[in-house]
Formats: structure tokens, C-alpha cells, sequence
């Protein structure tokens, strides 16, 4: 089997305290996507979660990006969480938010449905007819949080089994680098509060692995932990798939520090991988013009 491509990136692509780090000093905002895209080919749209954006974002998004980029974009919570994926109300919001986002087209990977906890293998059932009703042109994921999906006995083996049945990728989250942490910033307290500790799992049940990283602030105290998924990662690819993986930072500032430490790991032990690309802030600036003709005297 042809190896596959690894797609990298962050949950976010517009964050303006990158400015200076990441981004040039000077970015303005309609400048983050493109100079985000010069470096990561992915990124989450975890936005989509709370509202749909408007058919000119998402117009603006389909020009700032470029063509290499996959937008993975979140169902909004009213399908997953209010609606429990059940019923016409959810199958109507299901309708609208993918009309809105599909002139993406080949921009996009996999949409990504994070279940709330509650939502456990008694369910599965809902899952599986929900995820069978959705059009077959895009692709998808399903995060779930349930200890019961995570028993290594008959519910986690149906969970897998239906989601392998039909294409769908399993989603891996792995909180173990930020519930590790012993840093007490305000932003990482919150993040431990929200962020659960589900088992780890490296289960690809389709062809695109979906990961979602959530590290310690120091990036480095990350190193072991990225060691491992980089052979995971390097297996999938061997094997043909194509993972996309997504590093997070409790604030988000170091998301893509993390990300960048992670490629070289790949790359690695991959060679295919690239090697990481300077960031648009390390970028030398552009040569000036010439301002007149040259004096010789």
C-alpha cells in the first residue's frame, strides 16, 4: 500500500497573540489564514461548535486558503449535545450547517462530531442511523467521552466496528500531557477543569486517524509522549492512511510550537514527512527596491 499524507495543525488558525511569534509582527487579520497555511496544512474550526458562520466567512475562508488546506470542523453543539443526534431537528441543523460549509469543497477534511459524555453505548444505535443518513461526498469523525465506549470488551468493540463499517474515523484524544502538568496558570487550571481524561486509544477504525493533542504548557515536558505518536503516526502512514493531527496548548500560545516539535519527530523517523518550514515571523523581509539609479561617482 502507497503511504499516506500526514496533516498537521492547530485548533485555531486566527490568534492574534501570535503576532510577532508566529504571524509577522504587522499581520492584519485577513492575512492569519494565509500565513497559517504556508506552514500547517489543517487546522480545527472549533467555532462552528457554537454557530454557523456566514456564507461570506466561509466564501473568504474557500479564497484564504490554500488549495493543500483542510478546514476539520466541528458539528454544532445543538446536533450533538441538545439534540442528542435524534430527531428532525437535529437532522434539520445537520442540513443547514453542512450546506453552509460545503463550498469549501476539496478544502475540507473530515467533519468531526464530539459527543457529550452522557451519550453512551445504549446510543449507539442513534449513532449509527445518524451517521448513515449523513451524504456520502464528505467525510467524518466521532469523538465520544463515555467510559462505556472505552470497556476493551463489547461496547468499544461495537463502537469501532460500526464506525469502521461505515468510513468513519474514530477520533483520538489524548489529555495525558496536560493532566500530568504540575503548572497552576489560570489557563491550564481551566483547561484541566474542561478537558477530560479519557483512556488513550490509537484505534484508526477508517483512512484519515483523527488526533487531538492536548500537551503541558512547556513544550518540551511534551517530548515523550509526541515521541510515541510519532511512531504511531509513521505506522499509519506506512500503512497507507492519512492522520490528521491537531496539537492544542491550554491558551493556544505555544499550539504551534508544539506542532512544529512534533513534525520533526515525524519527519524522523517518516522522511516522506517534510522537515518543518520557517514560521511567516522568521521569514526574512522582502528585499527593498532600488530607489533610483546607482552613482558610480
Amino acid at each position: 500500500m502507497a503511504g499516506g499524507k500526514l496533516y498537521l495543525g492547530c485548533p485555531v488558525w486566527a490568534h492574534a497573540p501570535w503576532r510577532g511569534t508566529f504571524f509577522t509582527a504587522s499581520a492584519r487579520r485577513e492575512e492569519f489564514l494565509p500565513q497559517y497555511g504556508r506552514v500547517f496544512d489543517t487546522a480545527e474550526g472549533n467555532s462552528t461548535f457554537y454557530g454557523l458562520p456566514s456564507a461570506e466567512t466561509v466564501a473568504r475562508w474557500a479564497v484564504e486558503a490554500p488549495d493543500t488546506f483542510r478546514f476539520c470542523l466541528k458539528f454544532p453543539r445543538v446536533v450533538t449535545h441538545d439534540h442528542a443526534l435524534a430527531g428532525a431537528a437535529a437532522a434539520e441543523e445537520t442540513r443547514r450547517f453542512l450546506e453552509r460549509l460545503a463550498p469549501l469543497g476539496a478544502k475540507l477534511g473530515p467533519f468531526f462530531l464530539q459527543l457529550h459524555a452522557s451519550f453512551g453505548p445504549e446510543r449507539r444505535t442513534v449513532l449509527e442511523a445518524f451517521l448513515r443518513a449523513l451524504p456520502r461526498e464528505f467525510s467524518y469523525a466521532v469523538e465520544v467521552r463515555h467510559a462505556g465506549f472505552f470497556d476493551q470488551g463489547p461496547h468499544e468493540r461495537a463502537l469501532d466496528e460500526t464506525l469502521g463499517a461505515l468510513g468513519v474515523d474514530r477520533v483520538c484524544f489524548d489529555t495525558r500531557g496536560l493532566h500530568a502538568s504540575a503548572a497552576t496558570d489560570e489557563f491550564t487550571l481551566d483547561a484541566k477543569r474542561k478537558k477530560p481524561r479519557v483512556p488513550l486509544r490509537t484505534t484508526a477504525t477508517g483512512t484519515r486517524p483523527f488526533v487531538r493533542f492536548v500537551g503541558d504548557p512547556q513544550v518540551e515536558q511534551n517530548d515523550a509522549v509526541l515521541q510515541a505518536w510519532a511512531q504511531v503516526v509513521a505506522r499509519w502512514l506506512a500503512e497507507g492512511r492519512t492522520p490528521f493531527f491537531f496539537t492544542h496548548h491550554p491558551d493556544d500560545a505555544h499550539a504551534p510550537a508544539l506542532a512544529r516539535r512534533f513534525q520533526a519527530m515525524v519527519h524522523a523517523v517518516s522522511p516522506a514527512v517534510p522537515s518543518p518550514v520557517a514560521w511567516p515571523a522568521e521569514e526574512p523581509p522582502p528585499a527593498a527596491e532600488p530607489t533610483g539609479q546607482l552613482s558610480w561617482f
